[in-house]
């Protein structure tokens, strides 16, 4: 798992050079509003679970009620107590992200650019881009949950992809979400190329006997994976329906 920026560099000397790369930890997770299993909400536990996580950058998913306000289940002034800092994605006053999907990256971290985006839909959906700068490094994560009903999934991936072909300067790119899709190469999924690749990271929902792998991490070519899984503990087996899934990326020499 990932910790500390200065920590997450991996040095290693030769003759005449430094080689560096940078390793971070990518998860994302459903909180179903931060209503567990038990049919409590929750908001403490679900910080919890992300402690338990521990990763760089995340996704979330289903962070905001749906209706009134819209207002977020996660607080500020919870996650102000955290090593996260939201980006600004929200588009109501008491919401955390977009459609109910938000980002959370370390606080060391610099966001660049923080976009909110319509998908085509028949019902509520959208996703979220968010540009960071790590080591020198610009990086792509996006955020998402697919269509519930499967009609409209693949044009929302084809969506998603038009936004990270139109990006200036292209970086290496994540995309993380419920994509609400069993199959990884059937389906929606068809619609990623050879120049992403779809991570097996495993079954995820429902979180106390999972079976269908609905959460996925999506990465383009310049990323190495070097772990990936889904994070399995008590209490995210409670927190919510979904359990977080997670991926240690590295990218080559800076």
């Amino acid at each position: 798992m990932a910790c500390p920026l200065a920590r997450r560099i991996a040095t290693s000397r030769a003759r005449t050079r430094i080689d560096l790369r940078l390793r971070l930890t990518f998860a994302s997770y459903n909180i179903h509003k931060a209503v567990g299993t038990d049919g409590r909400r929750d908001a403490d536990r679900i910080i919890a679970v992300l402690r338990e996580i521990d990763a760089d950058i995340i996704a979330l998913q289903e962070v905001d009620r749906r209706i009134g306000e819209r207002a977020t289940v996660l607080s500020r002034a919870a996650l102000d107590d955290t090593p996260w800092k939201p980006a600004a994605l929200a588009r109501r006053p008491r919401s955390l992200g977009w459609h109910g999907n938000a980002i959370l990256v370390r606080r060391d971290f610099e966001v660049l650019e923080e976009v909110a985006m319509e998908l085509p839909t028949l019902e509520p959906r959208g996703a979220v881009r968010v540009d960071v700068s790590c080591l020198g490094h610009r990086i792509r994560i996006l955020g998402t949950h697919l269509d519930l009903s499967g009609l409209r999934r693949r044009d929302q991936i084809r969506a998603i992809l038009s936004e990270v072909g139109e990006c200036s300067p292209p970086c290496p790119t994540v995309l993380l979400g419920d994509f609400n899709q069993w199959g990884n190469r059937t389906g929606a999924m068809r619609e990623f190329g050879p120049d992403w690749h779809v991570l097996e990271t495993g079954r995820s929902f429902p979180s106390r006997q999972p079976v269908a792998r609905l959460d996925r991490i999506v990465t383009t070519g310049e990323w190495g994976c070097l772990e990936q899984g889904v994070h399995h503990s008590a209490l995210a087996a409670q927190a919510s329906d979904h359990l977080p899934v997670f991926a240690q990326l590295e990218l080559p020499n800076i």
